[in-house]
C-alpha cells in the first residue's frame, strides 16, 4: 500500500501543502514548517502504536491538520464558545481539503469518505482508526507541545488539560505517555493523572 502510486502522490501533496506553513519549528538547528513537522511526528506515533495501520489511518495522520494556519484562532471570539467554533470549523476544513487532494490523486469515494470520517473523529473509542489517530495526537501534544503551553498557562488549567487529554487516550497510549522524557512539571502531572485513573478505574 505504501508503495502504491496514488498513496505516494497523496503523501507528497499533503507534505507540499503543509510545507507552506509560515510558522516554523526549530529542529536540529534548522527551521521546519510547523505543520509539516507535526504531520511527520503524528505519522511516527501512529506507526509506533500500530506497526501495520490501515491505509486510511496513514493518510489521515498526514493530513489531520492540513493547512491549519489558514484558519487562525484569532479569527474567532475569545472564550470557550469561540474556541469550540474554531475547532469545529477546523475539522471540517481539514476534512474538505484532504478530500480534494485524495480525489485529485485518484482515490475512490469509499476511501475518501473513510479518511474524512477519521479526520472528523467520528465514533471515537468505537472506531479503532479514529482512536489510533486520537492517541497519536495526544502523544504528540505531550511530547512536543506540552512544555511550551505550560510556560504560559496556570498550573490548575494545565492539570485540567492533562485530565482531558488522558481521558481520550487508550491504555496503550497512556503507557507510552508515562515513558516519555518529559519536563518535571509534565511528568508530575502525568503521574498524578495516572494515579487518579487507577483510583477511579
Amino acid at each position: 500500500m505504501e508503495n502504491s502510486d496514488r498513496f505516494q502522490r497523496a503523501i507528497a501533496e499533503f507534505d507540499l501543502l503543509n510545507g507552506r506553513d509560515p510558522n516554523h519549528r526549530v529542529v536540529e538547528g534548522g527551521a521546519v514548517p510547523f505543520e509539516l513537522f507535526f504531520a511527520g511526528k503524528l505519522t511516527e506515533w501512529v506507526l509506533r502504536l500500530n506497526p501495520a495501520p490501515s491505509e486510511a489511518a496513514l493518510l489521515a495522520a498526514r493530513c489531520q491538520h492540513l493547512c491549519r494556519w489558514e484558519i487562525p484562532r484569532s479569527d474567532y471570539p475569545m472564550g470557550r464558545s469561540g474556541y469550540l467554533a474554531w475547532r469545529r470549523d477546523l475539522k471540517m476544513f481539514h476534512a474538505d481539503r484532504s478530500a480534494e487532494v485524495l480525489q485529485k490523486v485518484g482515490y475512490d469515494s469509499q476511501t475518501i469518505d473513510r479518511v474524512r470520517s477519521i479526520n472528523l473523529k467520528k465514533d471515537l473509542r468505537k472506531d479503532a482508526d479514529v482512536q489510533l489517530i486520537e492517541d497519536a495526537l495526544c502523544l504528540v501534544f505531550l511530547q512536543e507541545q506540552f512544555d511550551d503551553l505550560a510556560a504560559k498557562t496556570p498550573e490548575k488549567k494545565m492539570a485540567r488539560i492533562v485530565r482531558k487529554t488522558w481521558k481520550k487516550m487508550s491504555n496503550r497510549a497512556r503507557q507510552l505517555a508515562m515513558e516519555l522524557k518529559s519536563s518535571e512539571e509534565a511528568a508530575k502531572l502525568l503521574r498524578n493523572q495516572s494515579r487518579l485513573g487507577e483510583i477511579h478505574s
